[in-house]
């Protein structure tokens, strides 16, 4: 067996689309990235999308022309794909279309990722699978994370204990430990805060190696305040995003001035010492952590988790055979075979979901 699935995600970081086409073989593990393509948002379109995660006049019309909009923007990636990899769209069982997330609500019983599948599968002339997230909430979960059931499939040891790291706009933990059931969790905010701030005042998307960061002071009074915030003090199953962490829960403990510099240092600081303290906390015996996503860059970040976590030893999931970059784009691969195929995509022990669901709606080509 030889398969050909594309997987899309956009995240919370609101930087554009990527696309990646991947092979599965027989075995879990027998898995191949084929190719990547990537498509970035202009601004016009990053400023929509961050609007809509508040509510204001006209946001229903203004939500489905954005989602027209990311949908366009994922053909262009599955083209540029193509084209790259020399391949066909019937070569290509299916899409995996995560969208992009404008509200997670799941104590409302509700998680939005808006795109327009339709318009997806009608552009492309290839199966597309999409809404992976409401099957779970709607049987009591949390619809997030969802990648724990790839990470388990493809990155699991018999013997040793690891955890994955995927710093997004948000920072999730996958924690395998071979004696135990998966677990896993949203820890806190990742890149989100930090690339905010940066955009503010450098007008950059991202600081590139946490350079900025690392010349910055930590602000402790700050940080302790950060870590007030009841969320840090839930227990799994626990998710997030930019319903709760995000400019304006910023600004409500920006009441001091502080230096601009010293805040993106504590930002930092925030990211990194939540990821430690939920891996510590969770699971004390992990001794290795593979990161993924785009965190995993920062090197200053990635420095002081390795200060903060010196028992462990730290790298990228490219020591296991699988890019960094690439990985939670392939788990959404991973959710569309499934659901083709009719199998579970959720963990329930990581979204707290009644029981094994199958996720996702497959609109044909």
């Amino acid at each position: 067996m030889n398969e050909l699935f594309i997987g899309l995600m956009s995240g919370t970081s609101l930087d554009g689309m990527d696309a990646v086409l991947v092979n599965f073989g027989y075995s879990p593990q027998d898995i191949k990235i084929m190719g990547h393509s990537y498509v970035p948002y202009e601004d016009t379109l990053k400023k929509s999308l961050l609007g809509l995660h508040l509510p204001y006049t006209n946001e229903l019309e203004d939500s489905l022309i954005a989602g027209n909009i990311v949908s366009q923007k994922a053909y262009q990636a599955i083209e540029a794909l193509l084209k790259k990899t020399g391949t066909t769209p019937k070569d290509v069982k299916a899409i995996g279309f995560h969208g992009q997330t404008i509200r997670h609500q799941p104590q409302k019983g509700f998680t939005l990722q808006i795109g327009n599948p339709a318009l997806l599968a009608e552009l492309s002339y290839i199966n597309v699978i999409a809404d992976f997230r409401s099957r779970d909430v709607a049987a009591g979960g949390q619809g997030a994370p969802l990648v724990p059931a790839f990470h388990k499939e493809i990155f699991s040891h018999p013997t040793t204990h690891r955890a994955i790291l995927n710093i997004g706009g948000i920072a999730n933990i996958t924690l395998l430990n071979p004696e135990t059931s998966v677990s896993g969790f949203d820890s806190g905010p990742g890149n989100l805060l930090l690339d905010h701030w940066s955009q503010k005042h450098l007008r950059k998307a991202f600081d590139e190696d946490g350079s900025w960061a690392k010349e910055g002071e930590l602000i402790q009074t700050l940080l302790d305040a950060f870590f007030k915030d009841p969320y840090f003090e839930k227990t799994a199953p626990k998710s997030t995003g930019r319903d709760h962490f995000n400019e304006a829960w910023l600004n409500k403990h920006l009441q001091k001035s502080y230096p601009t510099q010293d805040i993106q240092r504590t930002l930092l600081e925030l990211t990194a010492l939540s990821i430690s303290k939920a891996i510590c906390t969770h699971n004390a015996s992990i001794i290795e952590i593979y990161l993924c996503g785009g965190g995993a860059l920062n090197s200053f970040l990635v420095e002081r988790l390795k200060s903060l976590m010196p028992q462990i030893k730290i790298q990228l999931t490219d020591a296991l055979g699988m890019p960094a970059q690439h990985v939670e784009a392939a788990a959404f691969a991973w959710l569309a075979k499934q659901t083709l195929f009719l199998k579970a995509g959720n963990l329930p022990q990581v979204t707290g979901a009644k029981g094994l669901r199958i996720l996702g709606a497959i609109y044909p080509a």
